[in-house]
């Protein structure tokens, strides 16, 4: 069986650097035996969501398990369609036989009354249901439609994130809340107002949600906005005006480093002040880009600021005009994706290998000093310096590595530290660590 629900799952919260934690309801998120904590002080959930045709059971499945293989712990899947909704139960069925358990979430708009109603296999095989109650339709209608889905999850015991959307907001609500604000002495400006809106809307409708049954304990609320400052406005309203767990991403944020660089501003700044407990990144991927791009960097923004820690770091220099040859670069390139891709099986194996720190540094300025300081470290000889490059383990220079296979061997000598240290005969090792 596997729990992620205690105090310490996959990913374990560091020690130094945790931000104090706001606290919320907690919501469980299952599939089988496996279980996915959201809020109620877990740490923080990393999820994504697939690209692939849902209609496509074996494409589907296959990225549900990259995605999940590269740390995503949740994973929501497009059910826009009957088609989709009709293979939601083959891609379930897939996964499973791969020995993939984790949950998938359905994400619904327009039609999703419709669909999880005329396919009781898909509203079963998904472990949580994604509602925007923008994308409803209006009035009675979008009533009956809401009620509809919160029935299916009371029926089927799933939890749901209410997920408001800045690009789909209930035009109703708007409408009226603009028409409020025009009596106001002092009116609010256009964009302040339908901030307040989305925060109305995301707990007027769990309001709803528990008025029809739905547990407390399974919502999950967001309110996604494409706009930094925006974000951080909205989740600090909404964060003082409820206790469910929330689920933070900024929209649309874009391709690259703009993308990676507006979600970390916003989700930084929430995230250090308690506030969020799921982030998803919402990256547009590059033409044939790797989709397990946005789980990286969800995972790097969590272990960056101590919340979380998933893969060894790697401290690498910027590299200056001491450093003219390119081999620390490539050295610590290598070392970064050879310990990443190890981590499915290190993960396991060895217990306590994520919060590892390794150094691969260009030059004597600092080289020597940051090597020491991290558990295991290599010192490259910069231009026109000694062709020697001294390995640090614990704080202790151990050997010097020379010649044309300096990768290889250093690599060879973090294997050795990491089954020295993690593996079966821990308890013997006797480093600093």
């Amino acid at each position: 069986m596997t729990d992620t629900t205690g105090p310490f799952p996959a990913g374990n919260p560091l020690s130094v650097g945790a931000a104090a934690r706001r606290h919320t309801r907690a919501a469980i998120v299952r599939w089988g035996d496996h279980k996915v904590r959201v809020g109620g002080g877990a740490p923080v959930v990393v999820q994504s969501m697939t690209n692939t045709d849902t209609a496509d059971a074996i494409a589907t499945a296959i990225q549900v398990k990259e995605l999940a293989q590269a740390g995503s712990e949740l994973v929501r899947i497009t059910v826009n369609t009957p088609e989709a909704a009709r293979e939601v139960p083959a891609i379930r069925e897939q996964l499973d036989r791969m020995n993939v358990a984790v949950p998938l979430v359905g994400d619904f708009h327009y039609n999703g009354h419709k669909l999880l109603a005329q396919f009781p296999e898909c509203a079963q095989a998904l472990s949580k249901y994604r509602i925007n109650p923008g994308n409803m339709g209006g009035g009675k209608k979008r009533d009956d439609n809401f009620a509809q889905m919160i029935e299916v999850a009371c029926r089927y015991e799933k939890p749901v994130r209410i997920g408001v959307n800045w690009g789909s907001l209930d035009h109703e609500l708007m409408a009226r809340m603009m028409d409020d604000n025009n009596k106001r002495a002092e009116p609010w400006e256009a964009q302040a107002v339908m901030r307040d809106a989305l925060v109305v809307s995301a707990i007027t409708n769990a309001r709803r949600a528990e008025e029809l049954g739905l547990d407390p304990n399974a919502i999950v609320l967001s309110c996604k906005v494409s706009h930094v400052q925006d974000l951080i406005t909205v989740y600090k309203d909404l964060s003082a005006r409820c206790d469910y767990p929330l689920h933070l991403g900024l929209t649309e944020a874009g391709m690259g480093s703009k993308g990676i660089v507006a979600s970390t501003a916003a989700l930084a700044v929430l995230l250090q002040q308690g506030i969020g407990d799921t982030i998803r990144i919402s990256l547009t991927p590059e033409p044939g880009g790797d989709r397990r791009r946005e789980v990286i960097v969800a995972q790097e923004i969590l272990q960056s600021m101590g919340l979380r820690a998933f893969t060894p770091l790697v401290v690498a220099c910027p590299g200056c005009g001491r450093t003219s040859s390119t081999v620390f670069q490539e050295l610590a390139n290598d070392i970064q994706t050879f310990l990443r891709d190890q981590m499915p099986i290190w993960k396991t194996r060895y217990p306590g290998v994520e919060t590892m720190n390794v150094a691969v540094m260009g030059c004597v300025v600092n080289g020597p000093g940051e090597s020491r300081h991290a558990d295991i470290g290599i010192s490259l000889p910069g231009t026109g310096e000694i062709p020697s490059a001294p390995v640090f383990v614990d704080g202790e220079r151990t050997v010097t590595l020379k010649g044309d296979h300096i990768a290889v061997e250093f690599q060879a000598i973090v294997e050795d530290y990491v089954e020295r240290r993690y593996g079966s005969g821990a308890q013997k090792y006797s480093g600093r660590g």
